[in-house]
């Protein structure tokens, strides 16, 4: 993040930058940003030792209004000057504690990331994992939506939109032609991709709040998707950053009169937007996923941490691809990974193999089913502890698949299994498959108990009891 370490280095800061606002972020359970800020004034040691109260009874999947106060308590460590704010602020993430015991919270998402990479210490297989998600995201010109008792609409826009390509002068300006067609955006250069500043100016902001970024560029999709990767780091310091990455993309979208969005499937007929994510296991500064001689330079601790991943996937991604609309994107096509097998180089494998670089230290494993609408200390949290367990019981992924997974014989393709078709199977397959979860108390059955609970009920029924749009289409006249 920054220089920033100690209680004391912050106070410093405050006093050496003229800061006027401290702003205290907290995630909640299903992965958005929480904040308030108080003056720097007020800012002194007692903050980062004792805490500030909040209402956790107004925060989606935490307290009762009977238990309703609830504790933050500063990390130093994660402060960052905010890079869009025009009142000089320094953010601080906090974690969440219980006022009466002062024990970490159970439900806090950041609290789950810290005690997974505690448990993997405990294990002894390793001492760090790695983390790399590449997040993808969208760039519309406009969005409308809406509903009610007898209406449900959306309507999205984009100067790159392929639908504009015969678009009349006063839209969008003069028309210029050169519109992206369907899952054609890949890595062409401006004029067709029209976003390189916009991304280069959301790099910028996010390396002066302190996050490495690797790489940025158009993506697949039509109607400007984007991606902007940033460089592994350990676990809870990866979910911190990428709740830092997703405010800023969000944030600077928006000064340029335009609204970002990592919906997994915004678009009709084109990719999706999804959050491969890299994992590596290393034990005193030396990865453990490297053997020369393995499947695709794949040490067998690698394999069987595949292995968990592939048996415990349908339980996954219920925290990994956590909407009813990811499962628009989890379908066949659009390099949608949605085979529960693995392999090097193959795209449409749950679980990928990179083979750019034959260095020990690039070695690790891509699982590719999360998208960006997950919260990110949850899915980093549950993916190392399936992996974890695969370890643990000698999981045998099975044989790799190294063929073209659309374009399989039949009788070859009916023996791959597929990913769940819908939140609400992998919700059903977390209640019956989360032991694995459970170890080291880094999961505990009251979240997962109402993560599901407030799934089921704010989000799988409110979409399932309502019309949908395109079936006026097909059976208004019937």
């Amino acid at each position: 993040m920054s220089s920033i370490g100690t209680p004391q280095e912050a106070l410093e800061f405050i006093g050496k930058n003229d800061i006027k606002m401290v702003d205290l972020r907290f995630v909640d359970l299903f992965g958005v940003w929480q904040h308030f800020s108080i003056s720097a004034k007020e800012v002194g040691p007692d903050l980062f030792e004792d805490g500030i109260g909040f209402d956790g009874s107004s925060i989606r999947g935490f307290q009762t209004i009977d238990e309703s106060d609830m504790l933050l308590i500063p990390d130093a460590s994660t402060a960052f000057l905010d890079p869009i704010f025009e009142v000089p602020t320094l953010v601080v993430i906090c974690d969440v504690y219980d006022p009466i015991t002062r024990q970490a919270y159970s439900r806090d998402p950041r609290n789950v990331a810290k005690k997974a990479e505690a448990y993997l210490k405990q294990t002894g297989i390793a001492d760090t994992s790695f983390f790399g998600p590449e997040a993808e995201f969208f760039v519309f010109d406009s969005v409308r939506y809406g509903g009610g008792t007898n209406s449900g609409f959306y309507f999205l826009d984009s100067a790159e939109g392929w639908w504009n390509s015969g678009a009349e002068l006063g839209k969008l300006g003069p028309n210029l032609g050169g519109q992206i067609p369907p899952k054609r955006g890949y890595f062409p250069v401006p004029p067709t991709d029209t976003l390189q500043d916009l991304r280069s100016k959301m790099v910028l902001a996010m390396e002066a709040a302190g996050i490495e970024v690797e790489v940025h560029h158009h993506e697949v999709g039509t109607a400007g998707q984007c991606e902007i990767d940033l460089r592994f780091s350990p676990l809870t310091h990866m979910a911190d950053s990428l709740m830092m990455y997703k405010y800023i993309v969000k944030s600077v979208a928006r000064q340029h009169g335009m609204t970002a969005t990592f919906m997994p499937k915004p678009l009709f007929g084109d990719n999706g937007s999804g959050m491969h994510t890299h994992q590596s296991l290393w034990k005193n500064g030396q990865t453990i996923m490297f053997d020369e001689a393995g499947y695709a330079q794949l040490s067998q601790t690698a394999l069987y941490y595949i292995g968990g991943l592939l048996k415990h996937a349908p339980a996954l991604l219920a925290f990994a691809a956590p909407t009813t609309n990811s499962y628009r994107r989890l379908v066949p096509g659009y390099e949608a990974p949605i085979n529960l097998v693995y392999s090097q180089r193959n795209r449409s494998a749950i679980c990928r193999i990179p083979m750019y670089f034959a260095s020990p230290k690039a070695k690790r494993v891509e699982f590719r089913a999360p998208d960006p609408s997950c919260n990110p200390y949850l899915c980093f949290a549950a993916l190392l502890m399936a992996g974890l367990d695969g370890v643990q019981n000698q999981i045998d992924p099975g044989a790799p698949i190294d063929k073209d997974l659309y374009d399989l014989p039949a009788e070859e393709a009916a023996k791959i299994t597929n990913t769940p078709g819908s939140l609400s199977d992998v919700l059903d397959a977390l209640e019956a498959d989360h032991e694995f979860l459970l170890k080291g108390d880094v999961f505990t059955p009251d979240l997962i108990e109402a993560y599901i609970n407030y799934k089921r009920a704010e989000e799988v029924d409110p979409v399932r009891l309502r019309p949908h749009p395109h079936e006026f289409y097909l059976y208004f006249d019937v």
